[in-house]
């Protein structure tokens, strides 16, 4: 162990699952951080299912981790005790509508996932496991495989947002459901950063950051033209940057569901103390109730 963190030292690298110390207090690395806000809904839910469950809920988790450094991915990264996915799909378990779970992971790890992230856990809602491709659309459409033909509404959530709570995946799913001339939604934040445009090195331009906004997960979707939506992206060679990208060429009309900025995307290694700061605090305050 103390090999290990003199390389991670030599190297300026941060291993967050070989630093005990900042799994033991990461939160005095990032105090300035309102972790009341993130550690909200993410401890006592229930898993439920309705009567007639209209959603399908598919949970992308084939990403190799590259960004975040550390080998096998970041999926089954634990933080107190739980692995990424889990916290992720036990969200979705906890919202009534949704009648399937769909995990895409790697195929030569399905019994891995299965056995360190889900069978563990008392879900209610099914689970299944589908392939990932080689990129997240191809993921995605995997994932889309096993959904069946009765299910209207189909939702995407990056297995590595472990903080969305249930509350928001059933307000877009709602909002969505409300807006008949609606195709999807998608859960997002406005841009605060100023933006610039650059070309050659060079700043040619500042446009108006009002009018943009930074797109998350959950993306929900009517499932019929998510599915005309993947078919004529495969047949034309179309690579989309989003779910939501798929559907907007063909026309369709796709609302913004505003979100948080707390909805974090495990990517890098700092991200991970932001996550484990949330949930020590959380766990801290159930523990002294």
């Amino acid at each position: 162990m103390k090999a290990q963190e003199e390389k991670d030292a030599s190297t300026g690298t941060i291993d967050p699952v070989y630093t005990p110390s900042a799994l033991k207090h990461p939160e005095s690395l990032v105090s300035a951080i309102d972790f009341d806000a993130l550690a909200q809904n993410m401890v006592g839910l229930e898993g439920k299912v309705d009567n007639d469950p209209k959603t399908a809920a598919i949970i992308l988790a084939g990403g190799t981790g590259e960004r975040f450094g550390h080998e096998g991915g970041k999926q089954l990264v634990e933080i107190a005790g739980k692995p990424i996915l889990t916290w992720s799909a036990e969200a979705f378990d906890a919202v009534g509508d949704i009648g399937l779970i769909v995990v895409v992971c790697p195929e030569d790890r399905k019994q891995e996932y299965l056995e360190r992230a889900i069978d563990p856990f008392p879900f209610v809602t099914p689970v299944v496991v589908a392939p990932s491709g080689a990129i997240r659309q191809e993921s995605a459409f995997s994932g889309l495989e096993y959904v069946p033909e009765d299910y209207e509404f189909v939702v995407l959530h990056d297995g590595a947002r472990p903080l969305i709570s249930p509350e928001l995946i059933n307000h877009a799913i709602s909002v969505l459901k409300g807006s008949l001339d609606a195709d999807g939604a998608v859960v997002a934040h406005p841009s605060i950063d100023t933006l610039k445009v650059v070309e050659n090195g060079v700043i040619v331009g500042t446009p108006d950051r009002s009018v943009f906004w930074n797109a998350q997960t959950p993306q929900v979707f009517r499932a019929g033209i998510y599915r005309r939506a993947h078919a004529a992206a495969l047949e034309e060679g179309f690579v989309g940057t989003d779910d939501s990208s798929l559907i907007e060429r063909l026309g369709g009309r796709v609302l913004v569901v505003e979100g948080k900025r707390d909805n974090i995307k495990l990517t890098v290694p700092e991200d991970y103390l932001l996550l484990a700061s949330a949930v020590h605090t959380m766990l801290g305050k159930e523990q002294g109730r």
